[in-house]
């Protein structure tokens, strides 16, 4: 079928809306018609060339939308269905039978390798140009700067009938690695203190979370004023701007003493070493922020021995059939108001979109799609 999409053709090269023929269904997958999709740091990585996506490729991996077809065997969804896309796995591996999805054995080719990764159509792709020419798709599974989407049906969460579409697909990604890096990797226990390093839409998702939390302390840091207040009204007991404050000193000083959980959710490897002068004896620094491919940086041995844990999340880990739907529940409530972070954008806006993500003018873009 004939579908519009946002193609990257190489390296550093602008996002062009084309006309792309996209496979129907195969065994095991699902057709989405898009309804939206948000814009995540990850798809300009990407189109930086900073991950290993073969181009020409389409990008886009926070997408929800309508199921308008599926391949044979499938029993998850069914046509009319509203759904987020989430990350995909193969659901055999090891780590998949744990529970673990975001760490599935194939989770690099699945996420990057612009071809299906499993099932009979393995190593194909389903995306081409009208002249015949095959282009990487299935981005993060599901290449979602499109009007249609070719995902894996096992992947797809169902969005209650009284959540708008348009808004639950961010949960397919940021959101959720925030929100699940304090709810499946951290667990602070009663009285416990967070602190997280950087207040963009994964940063912010970690303050709401750890709000539902019995956290006691939840400490925010960066360098506009803006983004604290933000943190302050979605659960932060204390704010630092980095820029204006010694943040170690004032982190030691609130927490009267080193902190039991600090998130890294800037990927600057200069504010995780600093960052690591926080965590107290037992305590957890989380890396969740995307530094730049190759980045390495260095801890104290000695102080590291002192029962310190260094973990990476990714996606929040966890599965997205368990954590999405509790998410979604949490902003039913009110207690997890995540829509105060987006603002919409039409198909044709992604650079604008890119743009203010980028200034910080907007937390959370999502492009509408249809």
């Amino acid at each position: 079928m004939k579908v519009e999409a946002l193609v990257v053709q190489e390296k550093d090269a602008p996002f062009v809306r084309e006309t792309l023929e996209l496979d129907g269904p195969g065994p095991g997958e699902a057709l989405v018609r898009v309804v939206a999709t948000g814009v995540c740091h990850t798809d300009a990585n990407t189109q930086a060339g900073d991950m290993p996506l073969p181009l020409p490729g389409v990008l886009g991996h926070e997408g929800s939308g309508v199921v308008e077809q599926v391949g044979e065997g499938v029993t998850h969804v069914q046509v009319g269905d509203h759904v987020v896309m989430a990350w995909p796995y193969c659901g055999q591996c090891r780590n998949c039978v744990r529970g673990e999805h975001r760490y599935c054995e194939l989770i690099g080719p699945a996420l990057v390798g612009g071809r299906r990764f499993m099932g009979p159509q393995e190593g194909t792709t389903g995306y081409r140009r009208e002249d015949g020419s095959e282009l990487s798709g299935h981005f993060f599974g599901q290449s979602s700067f499109a009007t249609h989407a070719l995902t894996y049906a096992h992947t797809l969460v169902e969005i209650p009938d009284d959540v708008p579409v348009e808004l639950a697909g961010v949960l397919a990604c940021g959101i959720t690695t925030g929100a699940g890096a304090i709810l499946n990797t951290a667990r602070p226990a009663p009285g416990e203190s967070v602190v997280v390093f950087g207040t963009g839409a994964v940063g912010l998702a970690a303050v709401m979370a750890a709000r539902n939390t019995p956290a006691t302390k939840i400490i925010a840091i960066d360098l506009h004023d803006s983004r604290l207040e933000m943190a302050t009204r979605y659960g932060a007991t204390h704010t630092i701007n980095s820029g204006q404050e010694k943040a170690i000193e004032r982190i030691l000083e609130i927490c009267d003493g080193p902190a039991d959980y600090v998130l890294d959710c800037t990927g600057s490897v200069k504010v995780i070493e600093q960052a690591m002068e926080a965590v107290g004896m037992l305590g957890t620094m989380i890396l969740i922020g995307g530094a730049p491919v190759d980045a390495r940086f260095s801890l104290d041995h000695f102080r590291t021995l002192w029962g310190q844990r260094v973990v990476g999340t990714l996606g929040g880990s966890g599965t997205s059939n368990e954590l999405i739907p509790a998410l979604l529940a949490l902003y039913q409530q009110g207690r997890f108001p995540f829509d105060e972070l987006v603002e919409f954008y039409d198909f044709d806006q992604i650079d604008q979109a890119l743009a203010d993500s980028k200034s910080g003018k907007t937390v959370k873009p999502i492009l509408r799609i249809s």
